[in-house]
C-alpha cells in the first residue's frame, strides 16, 4: 500500500473521487481537463453534445460533468491517443487533458469546455500511521521551503549612507534588510529578500535614491 504520492490532481479526481487528501500543491505539470470537438463542429453549448459519442481516458470525471449539466452522451473509454478518435470516426468529441493545446491544433480540434484544472500534488493515504506521518511532515516542510523560494528573489545593492533609511522604507523585504559597510567610505551594501512580482515596482525609486550595482538572484530554499 502506498502512503504518499506525487500525482496529477486529474488522476486523483478520476480514480479516487475524494477519498485521498491533497496536502500540498506543487505548482508543476499544470494542465486542464477539457472537452474538444472538430473545428467544423458548430458548437454553441454543452447541450450540443446530447446523444453524441465522446472518447476519453477520464470516464468518471466526464460522467460527473455531464450529469451536472444534464447531458447524456455515449462514452468510449480509450487509453492514450484520444485526440485521433474524431478523425477515425470513433467519436464526435473528446475529453482529455490539455496543456499547450498544440495536440488539439494538430488534430484539427478546438477546446469548447473546461471541466477542471490540474497540477502535480502531494497526496496522502488516510491510513498512514503516526511514524510515517512524522516523516511526511518533514518531507512536506522541505517541499514548502522550495515552493516559497520560487516566489522571492535575493536582492543586494550599494547605497549612499545618507539614503539608507529611505531605501529601507521602500524595500518590500522580510523582517529587516541586512546593511553592511563597504570599503569605500560613505557607502553600504543592502541585502534583502523581495517578492519577485514586486521588484520592478520599486526599481525606479531605488535608482532615484542613488542605489547602484543592483543584483537580483534566485533563492534555492526558504526556511521561515
Amino acid at each position: 500500500m502506498v502512503d504518499i504520492a506525487i500525482i496529477g490532481e486529474n488522476l486523483l479526481i478520476e480514480k479516487d473521487q475524494g477519498a485521498i487528501d491533497i496536502i500540498e500543491r506543487l505548482s508543476f505539470s499544470k494542465c486542464r481537463v477539457c472537452l474538444a470537438v472538430p473545428k467544423a463542429f458548430n458548437y454553441n453549448s454543452i447541450k450540443d453534445l446530447q446523444g453524441k459519442r465522446i472518447a476519453t481516458s477520464y470516464p468518471n470525471t466526464l460522467n460527473e460533468f455531464l450529469r451536472e449539466k444534464g447531458v447524456k452522451a455515449e462514452l468510449h473509454e480509450i487509453s492514450g491517443s484520444v485526440e485521433i478518435a474524431p478523425n477515425i470516426g470513433l467519436a464526435d468529441a473528446i475529453c482529455d487533458i490539455v496543456s499547450s493545446g498544440s495536440t488539439l491544433f494538430k488534430n484539427n480540434l478546438k477546446e469548447v469546455e473546461l471541466i477542471s484544472r490540474s497540477e502535480a500534488v502531494l497526496a496522502v493515504s488516510p491510513l498512514i500511521n503516526t511514524d510515517k506521518k512524522e516523516i511526511l511532515n518533514k518531507l512536506q516542510f522541505r517541499i514548502q521551503s522550495v515552493l516559497k523560494a520560487r516566489n522571492f528573489k535575493y536582492a543586494l545593492m550599494n547605497v549612499p549612507n545618507e539614503k539608507i533609511e529611505n531605501v529601507i522604507k521602500i524595500l518590500p523585504g522580510m523582517r529587516s534588510p541586512t546593511v553592511l559597510p563597504l570599503a569605500e567610505e560613505g557607502w553600504s551594501s543592502i541585502h534583502t529578500v523581495i517578492d519577485k512580482n514586486k521588484f520592478w515596482e520599486v526599481i525606479d525609486d531605488l535608482q532615484e535614491l542613488g542605489a547602484e550595482g543592483i543584483l537580483v538572484v534566485p533563492i534555492e530554499k526558504m526556511v521561515l
